[in-house]
């Protein structure tokens, strides 16, 4: 009982604790999920206790990268939760994947993996300000903290890095919400900017961020390749489809169409 009581003090309200925890929930089964993505674990054949490694790479590698770089303690490495949930979300991930896993992923799990992005995004310039940090280099927190997660998942698996390739504005996001948020809070600690609350800056940021994000997923809004790129170096460029498509029914990933989907549920 005492390890109960001494695991639940730790769930104290304030400090936006429960939406962090939410968010390295959200990360975390993205990680679980993505490495078994047949683009990312086709020829790596990773175990599950790889699996779990790459649950926490998605989980807290963002959170730490952030805090290491701002010379503070990883909250995850303070509170117990943030571990039992990555455990909990690789549970999840196993189960999962190869049945109706990867359709969630690419669907409605969307929606909730809009909101950590722009979430870690807040936080970061919001702790980056607070530790005197200039104003773009605040930015620049505010944009590695939800993307680093992702990072070390596509290096680990041998894949290019999302923030490398063409995508539905993911480090655009970031950069969005770190931006709107630095602008509406650089005035609290003497920079050029308003001086808006924590609360009502973030809930305005995170608005911008959010509400961007699913709409480039929705509407597949790309980044631009570069001009002047001859075709035949962009042939075997995968199809990509909107959000709009994959919530249609009946869609199935066209990264992977097994022969016979029954082999492959769990």
């Amino acid at each position: 009982m005492d390890i109960i009581k001494n695991l639940f003090s730790y769930l104290h309200p304030g400090s936006f604790l429960y939406f962090d925890l939410l968010a390295a929930f959200t990360n975390a089964l993205n990680g679980a999920l993505l490495v078994q993505r047949p683009d990312h674990y086709r020829g790596r054949y990773v175990t599950i206790v790889g699996i779990l490694v790459f649950a926490a790479l998605g989980g807290l590698g963002g959170g730490v990268t952030r805090d290491v770089l701002l010379n503070d303690t990883p909250s995850s490495l303070t509170n117990p939760w943030y571990i039992i949930l990555v455990v909990i979300a690789w549970l999840i991930g196993l189960r999962l994947a190869w049945s109706k896993g990867q359709d969630f992923r690419e669907t409605f799990f969307q929606f909730v993996t809009s909101f950590s992005l722009p979430w870690y995004a807040v936080v970061g310039v919001e702790k980056a300000l607070g530790a005197g940090w200039p104003f773009l280099g605040a930015v620049i927190i505010g944009i590695i903290g939800p993307t680093a997660g992702r990072f070390l998942i596509d290096v680990g698996s041998g894949v290019p890095a999302k923030q490398f390739v063409q995508g539905e504005w993911f480090i655009g996001t970031a950069i969005l919400t770190s931006v709107s948020f630095g602008l509406l809070r650089a005035g609290t600690v003497g920079l050029p900017g308003l001086s808006m609350g924590f609360v009502a800056a973030s809930l305005v940021a995170f608005a911008i961020g959010f509400g961007f994000r699913v709409a480039a997923l929705w509407f597949l809004w790309e980044e631009p390749m570069p001009r002047r790129v001859p075709d035949w170096l962009l042939k075997g460029m995968p199809k990509r489809e909107s959000l709009k498509e994959k919530m249609q029914p009946g869609w199935v990933p066209s990264w992977e169409e097994p022969p016979d989907r029954s082999n492959y549920s769990l």
